[in-house]
């Protein structure tokens, strides 16, 4: 059973991981038609359900949308309201005798059928793919076929329980229905699935002694005791898959008060002639049905009532850096280019916030790893990732009004530059990656490579802050320093380079040792690369040029000024390396 929750857990957080990398505007998009009301939000849910009999796994996957940023918490909730509907298709194909069906396609159709073809495709293709676009594809089907192999295994676990005589004989004792309800629970609880407890329940009508007083609360209880299982997947993820949880319970139990409330209240007054009669599969299928129903009719209008009590209940400690950023691209902006750009201006500032304190961070990072450090590069890559992909469609739509003049050089420069710095903050993670992998094989670099990295980092460091600094003021005559500084990094890769082979070649340095640091190399010619292409965008703007994807002449090398700032750079930089 532990396992079946480590396995579970695991599944849950690399699916997570995947969506998050994976996760476009395609998908968003996709996702908004199909919840763009709550009656279509509703029956995604029962329909995604009905398919794969577990209305925990749909609303699982709600909740790895819902962490990945895919979903709003107010598309969500209908597509939970669905899937509990959706849920109690497995109890009306258990009336007909269908427990043992022998059907190919139904039986390819449950979890436990088909995780383990995700797992073993998802793995293979992670294997030989050496796109990472294709392996997040890959990450998401490993992450749901574990996951359900881990729901699987806890099943697995329980599964004896539902032979025991004893077991069954707990139903017949419980007359009392607040009892009833604990009673759901609990069994649900221990199967880790509604649908099994209610199948559990099924069963046990067939020796007539379960009746419908009985079967009720027992009902009841059960469609609250499943919300366990979700609760479970909503461990270490963003406040709104908490909230999503928060509402599933929230509506159970309020559904169940409810249901409780009316029934009992009628038998008090009028009575039901069905009472003690005993009740078959069919009757407590359609009873189960009916509180699903009852309960997402009633709760639907409420959507707003529920998220607000949930926000209570699940406090904003810290506003989400990407959410408050990305919230000012709001597409009322976009009838109005100029204000919409403007918008845009304030999200890229954002953005080379991120990329200077990432490149800060992940240096330190080489001398000394700090895991607090490396959280927040993390942070920040995410919000750099899921920047490049809303800003990118959010320019795209602003484009499509016809911009003329400043406006569509603004916009072209944008839709530039926001790779560039996105990349930035790639190359800065891979240095992260390498300073863990030194950690981790307890690799170190030599004295004189640590003393060649400081002049290295420093210089790339300064090239990235003119960059950040001409970007944000929009100066073009801070636009020149970048090129001799550049050059400057070019040269100082290129002795450095060669500098670590005299050092392999005498044992100065290890093999492991000089491979890293020919990495960390490599990431930091890329980073001033990336900085000459941003530059080069900005200056073609100001001077009013077009922009040309090939670096054009912005910096003439020939000249005094170009030359007096590339001595004074390598004077400071490249001569005390060589």
């Amino acid at each position: 059973m532990l396992g079946g929750v480590g396995l579970f857990l695991y599944g849950m957080k690399l699916m997570g991981q995947s969506l998050e990398r994976f996760a476009g505007a395609k998908m968003e998009k996709t996702l908004e038609k199909l919840t763009s009301n709550r009656g279509k939000g509703v029956l995604l849910g029962a329909g995604v359900t009905a398919v794969i009999q577990s209305s925990s796994a749909t609303i699982i996957m709600v909740i790895g949308f819902l962490n990945a940023g895919i979903l709003k918490l107010m598309q969500a909730v209908p597509i939970i309201m669905g899937a509990n509907i959706g849920t109690t298709i497995t109890a009306q194909i258990l009336r007909l005798g269908d427990i043992n069906n022998d059907n190919l396609i139904l039986q390819m159709l449950k979890p436990a059928s088909f995780a383990p073809i995700c797992v073993v495709i998802g793995a293979f293709v992670m294997l030989i793919s050496k796109k990472n676009k294709t392996k997040d594809k890959a990450g998401i089907a490993v992450g749901l076929g574990i996951l359900f192999i881990g729901m699987s295994m806890m099943e697995s676990s329980f599964k004896p329980l539902a032979s025991s005589p004893e077991f069954m004989e707990l139903f017949l004792v419980l007359t009392n229905p607040v009892l009833g309800v604990l009673a759901g629970m609990c069994v649900t609880v221990l199967l880790q699935s509604s649908s099994a407890s209610v199948g559990v329940l099924q069963a046990m009508s067939a020796t007539g002694a379960i009746t419908f007083s009985m079967a009720a609360p027992i009902v009841i209880g059960q469609n609250i005791g499943k919300c366990v299982t979700v609760l479970l997947a909503s461990i270490g993820t963003n406040k709104n898959s908490r909230r999503a949880v928060c509402i599933d319970i929230t509506m159970s139990i309020a559904g169940a008060i409810l249901f409780l409330t009316a029934i009992y209240l009628y038998q008090g007054i009028i009575g039901f002639s069905f009472w003690d009669e005993p009740v078959n599969r069919g009757r407590i299928a359609d009873f189960h049905t009916l509180f699903n129903l009852v309960t997402c009719i009633v709760m639907l209008p409420c959507i707003n009532i529920l998220i607000t009590f949930a926000k209570k209940v699940v406090k904003d400690k810290n506003v989400s850096k990407i959410d408050e950023e990305l919230a000012l691209l709001d597409p009322i902006f976009i009838q109005n280019p100029s204000v919409a750009l403007e918008q845009c201006k304030k999200v890229m500032v954002s953005m080379t916030d991120a990329v200077m304190e990432n490149y800060k961070l992940c240096t330190a990072c080489l001398y000394q790893h700090d895991p607090l450090s490396a959280e927040k590069i993390r942070e920040n890559e995410s919000f750099l990732d899921k920047t490049e992909s809303v800003l990118g469609e959010y320019l795209v739509k602003i484009t499509e009004q016809h911009l003329v003049g400043e406006d569509n050089r603004l916009a072209t420069e944008f839709m530039h530059t926001v790779g560039d710095f996105e990349r930035i903050g790639d190359h800065c993670m891979n240095l992260l990656e390498v300073s863990e992998y030194n950690m981790e094989q307890e690799i170190g670099f030599s004295k004189d490579a640590l003393f060649e990295l400081n002049f290295l980092s420093r210089a790339v460091g300064e090239a990235l802050d003119t960059t950040v600094t001409a970007y944000q003021q929009e100066k073009e005559s801070v636009c020149h320093k970048i090129g001799p500084l550049e050059d400057v990094v070019d040269d100082m890769v290129d002795t450095l380079k060669s500098k670590r082979i005299i050092r392999l070649q005498t044992g100065a340095c290890t093999t492991e040792g000089g491979i890293s640091y020919i990495e960390v190399l490599t990431n930091m010619e890329r980073i001033s690369d990336h900085c000459i292409n941003i530059s080069m965008h900005l200056h073609q703007r100001i001077i009013r040029e077009s922009l040309d994807t090939h670096k054009s002449e912005v910096f003439d090398r020939e000249a005094d000024e170009y030359k007096a700032m590339k001595v004074y750079y390598e004077k400071q930089y490249l001569d005390p390396v060589k």
